[in-house]
């Protein structure tokens, strides 16, 4: 592979400052794609060969973002012999949070706190400054960003990032089968071993609907009445009323008109959120460009994104990869395959392109490795991109890539909408610090469940785990009144 030293824009009199170290948590369960393309009547080439699927990580009756964000964090740790007392901040990136108020980092953090205690002592994070930082998928750059400017402003200081997330869909909906889980967690610091990620940043936002999960409020005399009519009972408002006052829970009682309910299954408009993907990527990268002079064909070697289903970079760069050739003076060779097109808009010229070997010899040159990881895996929300750098990482450790010293630029994207674009530089060191990873190794050696299996836990039907993997869990969640609704975690054997 080609190397550039020269695209590193950290000027040889400014400290770098990047990822340190790297580490993750999946799930131990999957689903085989196949198996619920057959269950749902959906071909499965066409979830297979167009976009890339797999498998599915499914989390168990016992998990979600806080414990996979715990189980990333103490894995950092244990790996790289981190001493806790030495890391300023930790900030998570998620929008799977588990409460209104009280950050899904907190709940991670006591639970590490819990398992080192006996090396570092009681409360090692005592004073770290822990967050949430949300903005859908997104979130967790967001996080990556404001964490090294903290690391830039100060001396000697180190930061961890954690993205974690469940990706949850309705059953039978068109966002079923990109469904995944896990948690990426990142030492940020000087002089970093892995990745140097350069000051310079593409932003772009705009406030739009194309995916978001609202509080859905509903009429508590409605919804008394409907369920009194199944129980085979007409009721009118004032039945309804007085029997709701008479009620001694707190619910129907505590004199609120409405409810509101929150639901990890987001409202999406899957065709508008790839439009809005596709504008703000182009215009962070606009913005990119104003501040810094790239090539993307000859100064980055890879591509990274934020991947919702594996394919899903590839397709929506197509657009910019012209734009590209012919910053290149290199359009010739595509209007030589499929001709020019009849005009700028032309939608099936520019689909044509994305099948042309030109347009497959890119992606498999410079998009390839990233996607590897999330064909195993699924939608990671604001781990997507980072695993999609450790799916990098680990396809060039595996198969020997000399990649030390290229340019990464990273596309990320957040619902909402808003997206980032930057660049990072592989050190000299990457290989000694990716080589405990064993990623693949991992995913391949995770545990099937059948399709009833998977049901029964989206349904949260199930009370006991199904995998016999250790991993801190979710052991409880207290109902006294002063506690009702804490969650405890601990190790799960």
């Amino acid at each position: 592979m080609h190397v550039n030293k020269s695209a590193n824009n950290t000027s040889s009199t400014m400290t770098k400052v990047g990822i340190d170290a790297i580490s993750y948590y999946v799930p131990a369960l999957y689903l085989s794609i196949s198996d619920l393309a057959a269950a749902r009547n959906i071909e499965y080439a066409k979830l297979n060969k167009g976009l890339g699927l797999h498998r599915m990580a499914v989390p168990d009756a016992d998990e979600d973002a806080a414990s996979f964000a715990a189980n990333a964090l103490l894995k950092l740790i244990n790996e790289n012999s981190l001493d806790p007392k030495t890391i300023g901040r930790i900030y998570l990136g998620t929008e799977s949070a588990l409460d209104a108020a009280k950050p899904t980092s907190t709940y991670a953090v006591e639970a590490v706190e819990a398992e080192l205690k006996e090396v570092y002592g009681e409360r090692c994070f005592k004073h770290c400054d822990i967050l949430d930082m949300t903005f859908a998928c997104i979130g967790a750059v967001d996080a990556l960003h404001n964490s090294l400017d903290w690391i830039r402003a100060g001396k000697n200081r180190k930061a961890i990032v954690i993205a974690s997330d469940y990706a949850k869909y309705e059953l039978n909906s068109t966002g079923e089968y990109t469904q995944g889980a896990g948690a990426v967690a990142m030492l940020l610091s000087e002089s970093p071993s892995l990745i140097s990620i350069g000051d310079t940043w593409g932003v772009a936002s705009q406030s739009v609907g194309d995916f978001f999960k609202p509080r859905r409020l509903f009429d508590k005399v409605e919804v008394f009445k409907s369920t009194a009519a199944l129980l085979g009972t007409t009721l009118t408002d004032d039945e309804a009323k007085n029997l709701m006052e008479k009620d001694t829970s707190s619910f129907w009682s505590d004199g609120e008109a409405k409810f509101n309910i929150f639901k990890e299954e987001p409202v999406f408009d899957g065709p508008y959120s790839n439009e809005c993907y596709q504008d703000r990527i182009k215009e962070a990268f606009e913005h990119f460009r104003t501040q810094k002079k790239v090539n993307v064909l000859k100064d980055w070697q890879h591509l990274l994104f934020h991947l919702p289903y594996a394919y899903q970079g590839r397709r929506m760069i197509v657009n910019n990869w012209i734009s590209w050739l012919k910053d290149n003076n290199s359009i010739n060779k595509l209007y030589e395959i499929i001709g020019q097109p009849s005009s700028q808009a032309d939608s099936e010229w520019i689909r044509n392109a994305s099948k042309t070997e030109l347009y497959r010899d890119f992606t498999s040159q410079k998009i390839e490795l990233g996607e590897c990881a999330s064909s195993d895996i699924g939608n990671m929300y604001t781990a997507s991109i980072f695993m999609s750098l450790l799916s990098l990482l680990n396809m060039a450790y595996d198969k020997n890539i000399h990649i030390a010293g290229n340019t990464i630029g990273f596309f990320s994207y957040g619902s909402g909408s808003k997206s980032k674009v930057f660049e990072g530089i592989v050190e000299d060191n990457w290989k000694s610090v990716i080589k405990p990873s064993k990623l693949f190794e991992y995913l391949h050696q995770r545990q099937s469940i059948d399709v009833s299996t998977y049901e029964n836990l989206h349904k949260r039907k199930l009370k006991n785990s199904v995998s016999n993997q250790q991993y801190i869990s979710l052991s409880n969640i207290e109902t006294t009144p002063l506690k009702n609704g804490y969650r405890y975690y601990s190790f799960h054997n």
